[in-house]
């Protein structure tokens, strides 16, 4: 694979008062364009990652970024959405645009503006990214759908309380070391695994802090071909990449293995020749707590039913054999739908340049990223590497 990193921007995460989706589309992009090196009418063609699905009145954005770099004025951009894995997809796009030769320099964005819509609306609109004809009930939200996931697998291996909350525990923990992230608050443990009225539960054994935040935010990325990037500053390829699509209604598939993950996965590692071993982080898609300790089992770092005993044993933690989400994961650092994949890549290529700053994994050489949109339906897996 050809594709390279060379560039990224990245805003901060949470509430972003003043903030819209054309001001934050412009705003990453200009940092991206600016970290490469490269004027904007080097853009050959421009993805841009958002779900959108009514958070916003303003629902064409693929020309949003023009407003703010007329440069890239005339040059194609096209939008695309994939739920939660919305980000991967544009870079996806751009790296697939550039190894069938048709551009040399591609730029994606992620974005979203969450916060500006009233709480009581956000969970009907999610539950667009769930299969409508046969999951969406009134009242319910997609917390709904991974409490659920959380009760059948509580059902069948035991109450895992204590593991989501060292989970959430870690990954706030982590977050505090991230300066883009949207709560960089230690919450410890306890405060975690204990049902309060500052963390009540919330849809099955999920509490509040078992879920992901309601976030604004926008990542970009510029990417280019292996050749260009070779003259660059720094740059950061594709030792693999997979997408995997399952089945969408949850009636259909057995859910507690998230068959898709371990399949995105298994055709990254076995492309990329190499083992979760090689590996020296990951950036994992954390919307539930429940969603990163299935995603230890689908990836194969324990059995089906054992993904506590990670927990247990600390090898995720951030000094741990696999630091998983350093960057704070989507609990810590939020999770603005479009923008969280972008982001995630751009977490993971700071750490792989050395440029990660008090959150660096020393010597981090290889990296793993896992973005999911829905319950494990749109899956995509990218191993990354600096660029020798």
């Amino acid at each position: 694979m050809s594709a390279c990193i060379v560039g990224w921007g990245h805003t901060k995460f949470g509430k972003l008062e003043g903030e819209d989706v054309e001001s934050l589309t412009i705003t990453a992009a200009k940092s991206a364009i600016a970290d490469a090196g490269i004027a904007p009418a080097d853009i050959d063609a421009i993805y841009l990652g958002w779900l959108n699905s009514g958070f916003s009145v303003q629902d064409f954005g693929s020309s949003l970024v023009m407003n703010g770099i007329e440069e890239l004025r005339f040059k194609p951009a096209t939008r695309v959405e994939n739920a939660c894995a919305t980000g991967s997809a544009a870079i996806y796009q751009g790296a697939n645009l550039i190894e069938a030769g048709h551009a040399r320099c591609v730029l994606a964005i992620g974005v979203e503006k969450m916060t500006d819509t009233p709480p009581a609306e956000i969970g009907p609109i999610l539950m667009h990214c769930s299969y409508v004809r046969e999951e969406v009930k009134q009242g319910c939200g997609f917390v709904d759908i991974f409490g659920d996931l959380a009760t059948a697998y509580f059902e069948k291996y035991g109450d895992q309380s204590e593991a989501l909350a060292a989970i959430a525990a870690k990954n706030h923990r982590n977050g505090c070391d991230n300066p883009l992230a949207h709560l960089r608050k230690d919450l410890g443990f306890d405060f975690c695994n204990t049902i309060s009225d500052k963390n009540p539960l919330v849809s099955g054994p999920l509490r509040r802090t078992d879920c992901s935040l309601i976030s604004d935010g926008a990542a970009a990325v510029v990417l280019t071909n292996r050749e260009m990037a070779q003259s660059m500053d720094k740059a950061v390829t594709f030792k693999s990449r997979s997408q995997v699509n399952d089945l969408l209604p949850v009636s259909r598939r057995d859910t507690l293995s998230f068959e898709g993950c371990a399949e995105a996965w298994s055709q990254s590692l076995a492309a990329a020749n190499v083992t979760l071993d090689d590996l020296d982080l990951v950036e994992t898609h954390d919307c539930f707590t429940i969603a990163e300790l299935l995603e230890y089992e689908a990836m194969g770092l324990a059995a089906p039913g054992h993904g506590a005993d990670v927990v247990k044993e600390g090898s995720t933690n951030a000094d741990g054999k696999l630091p998983v989400n350093r960057s704070g994961g989507l609990k810590s650092k939020g999770h603005p739908i479009g923008a969280t994949g972008i982001s995630m890549h751009v977490m993971t290529a700071m750490q792989l340049c050395g440029l990660a700053g008090d959150l660096q994994i020393p010597g981090a050489t290889l990296g793993g990223v896992f973005n999911m949109g829905g319950l494990a339906v749109a899956n995509y897996c990218s191993i990354l590497e600096p660029l020798g």
